[in-house]
């Protein structure tokens, strides 16, 4: 079963990779509901990215605004997509700073690196592979990014140990998600929508918390910004790998 859903997801990223081609006055975003895509961005932070990279997005969030981020960080984009986060990343981290991509769809990963080299920012890296097994070394990056990707994994707990992992002590996440009310069970959020769709494998707020704490996860909060179903909402998720 999660290889099937793994499958899905990978099929209907390859096809919004595709149809993300500027002047054809709709990309994957124009076909999401309220509360998904490049909407969800101000415009002139849109102004800084390529068309095809906004047209690409499928997001909740902006977790750029999340992560406040410093010039000299390295920062990993987990389900980097299209690359707009990759590409704001970069640019907030300056020339002394990286901004890695991380997507398990090639369609994706060609589209982000077009769009990186047509924003002319040098400093980032797209690298091929899961949420669940991230293809960087320990205790190698600042801040962790994702912008309503890790409700699409069928093995959250392992995404939040990778991050854990990847982060250097003291480091941080900034990430936009898709959350589910609490009362919700399982079965009430799949009523609401697909598991592709990002809301049936969403974590409720209790759960989101309990597996970052789980991970060793501190300060945590998971904050709802805007309702996306009924019961089920756009959120920002922080933490912090404790420093010691």
């Amino acid at each position: 079963m999660a290889e099937g859903l793994r499958e899905e997801v990978r099929r209907r990223y390859a096809e919004a990779a595709q149809q993300a081609e500027p002047g054809c006055g709709c990309g994957p975003s124009c076909c999401e509901p309220d509360g998904f895509g490049a909407a969800r961005y101000e415009p002139q932070v849109l102004a800084e990215v390529p068309e095809a990279a906004a047209l690409a997005s499928l997001g909740c969030g902006n977790p750029i605004a999340v992560a406040e981020l410093r010039e000299g960080e390295t920062v990993l984009d987990l389900g980097s997509g299209g690359g707009i986060d990759v590409i704001l990343s970069a640019r907030r981290v300056g020339p002394t700073g990286k901004a890695y991509g991380l997507d398990m769809t090639e369609e994706m990963l060609e589209l982000a690196r077009r769009n990186a080299a047509e924003a002319g920012v040098g400093n980032v890296e797209f690298l091929r592979g899961y949420i669940e097994d991230v293809p960087l070394a320990g205790a190698s990056v600042d801040v962790v990014i994702s912008n309503c990707v890790i409700n699409l994994s069928t093995d959250k707990p392992r995404v939040v140990a990778e991050m854990f992992r990847v982060l250097r002590p003291g480091g941080r996440i900034g990430i936009s998600d898709v959350v589910a009310a609490d009362e919700l069970a399982p079965e009430q959020r799949a009523e609401r929508g697909s598991y592709v769709g990002c809301i049936a494998g969403a974590l409720s707020f209790a759960e989101y918390r309990t597996e970052l704490e789980r991970a060793g996860f501190v300060d945590v909060r998971v904050e709802p910004t805007h309702e996306v179903a009924d019961g089920m909402y756009g959120a920002i998720v922080r933490a912090r790998k404790p420093a010691g």
